[in-house]
């Protein structure tokens, strides 16, 4: 018997089997079929040549004709029928025998059909026998669909993501960092942005990216195209990338080839780092050459003071969950202190995300916290819109600044 990898279809061979030594046929095998074709995807079978893989026209073979009702669950002799004889294989030995059921999903959906069949040395099968298999096709069902489910899951993750990746990845925009002392432009973060009608925050098409094997490539494009900024705007470019994608040959080939210090690395502190010698392999030919690392997000986690004892960066960002109405809740002040406390004491800047108000700038700034990002100094924008020179905050009507 042919030898399965995964336990779903371990345990669909086990049913198969059963199926085929209760009924004493000769072939039992699952079948997928799609848009197009039928497959024989799974295959217990005591006769050479017929095995996992078959394919043929979604029409072809006894598996669509049985879920349609043109032929009969169950056949003594499939040469009594002539829709039979019209669509038997021309590649396989002469049916006889044949039992077959929809293979029916949780939402009515037709997986395929789980089917037994022999030859004319196999005896023959009564309706009685139809009522194993249905058994045995239920309990199919409910192993095949997890797997079904994801497939269709990244089946429609894939068609959602090609044509951002034929068109070189996603839409890039800045958005201002500012010194909390002047007020002044010093960087500007670059974002991803996708089509608005996908209704998912960058954060999760990356993941989804990773989840089908294209995330590093994702990654690497918006690297690119956040570099390609780098000539058009003054100060530095903080660039997002995660731990796996970093220690990849083809980042490193990227950055290497980049103004290092113009440019602010930001690893998140949700992207779980499995490796820290090696991640600090990687950053250390970078870092030398002026390159800043950034840990991102620091605040919304658990992870926050591991990872960044572990990367030992230049720059933490505090998380908008700190630093929104922090002017007007005391535990958030206090977190913030002790954070900007903490990062200062090793050389760390702080920058806060997420500065929506005046009155939160000027806490931020009384409890000495290097930099702000937010909507209060500036919205994600082209890098056509990006003010290079002064005073860059984005006051709202009637709202007073700190002196």
């Amino acid at each position: 018997m042919h030898e399965y990898g995964s336990e779903a279809e371990r345990q669909i061979a086990a049913l198969l089997q059963t199926a085929r030594r209760k009924l004493g046929l000769s072939v039992a095998f699952l079948s997928r079929i799609d848009e197009t074709s039928r497959t024989l995807q799974v295959v217990d079978s005591a006769l050479p040549g017929i095995q996992a893989g078959y394919t043929g026209p979604r029409d072809s073979g006894f598996c669509l004709a049985v879920v349609e009702g043109r032929l009969p669950h169950v056949m003594p002799d499939a040469r009594d029928h002539p829709e039979a004889v019209r669509l038997h294989p021309a590649d396989l030995p002469q049916i006889r025998a044949h039992v077959s059921v929809p293979v029916v999903l949780s939402n009515g959906e037709v997986y395929g059909t789980f089917c037994a069949f022999g030859l004319t040395t196999d005896p023959e099968v009564a309706a009685r026998d139809v009522l194993l298999v249905e058994i045995l096709a239920e309990a199919a069902a409910l192993v095949v669909e997890p797997q079904f489910r994801l497939d269709q899951q990244h089946a429609a993750i894939s068609d959602r993501l090609a044509p951002v990746l034929a068109a070189g990845g996603p839409a890039v925009v800045l958005q201002p960092i500012v010194s909390l002392c002047t007020g002044g432009r010093i960087g500007a973060e670059a974002l991803s942005r996708f089509p608005a009608g996908w209704d998912r925050a960058p954060d999760v098409v990356f993941d989804e990216a990773h989840r089908i094997g294209q995330g590093d490539r994702l990654e690497l494009l918006a690297l690119s195209r956040a570099a390609a900024l780098l000539d058009r705007v003054s100060g530095y470019v903080s660039m997002n990338v995660s731990p796996q994608t970093l220690q990849t040959p083809e980042c490193g080939e990227l950055l290497a080839a980049l103004p290092l210090e113009r440019v602010l690395l930001e690893l998140s502190e949700h992207d779980p780092v499995h490796d820290y010698v090696a991640l600090a392999g990687v950053l250390a030919p970078l870092r030398e050459r002026g390159m800043r690392l950034a840990i991102d997000d620091v605040g919304a986690g658990f992870s926050s003071l591991r990872h960044i004892v572990m990367a030992a960066p230049d720059v933490i960002k505090l998380d908008r969950s700190i630093i929104s109405g922090v002017d007007s809740d005391p535990v958030l002040a206090k977190l913030a202190q002790s954070l900007v406390e903490f990062a200062h004491s090793f050389g760390a800047c702080v920058i806060a995300e997420g500065v929506e108000t005046p009155d939160e700038y000027a806490l931020l700034r009384s409890l000495g916290v290097d930099g702000g990002q937010g909507w209060l100094f500036g919205p994600p924008a082209p890098a056509t819109a990006l003010v290079d020179l002064g005073v860059v905050l984005a006051t709202p009507p009637h709202a007073s600044l700190p002196a």
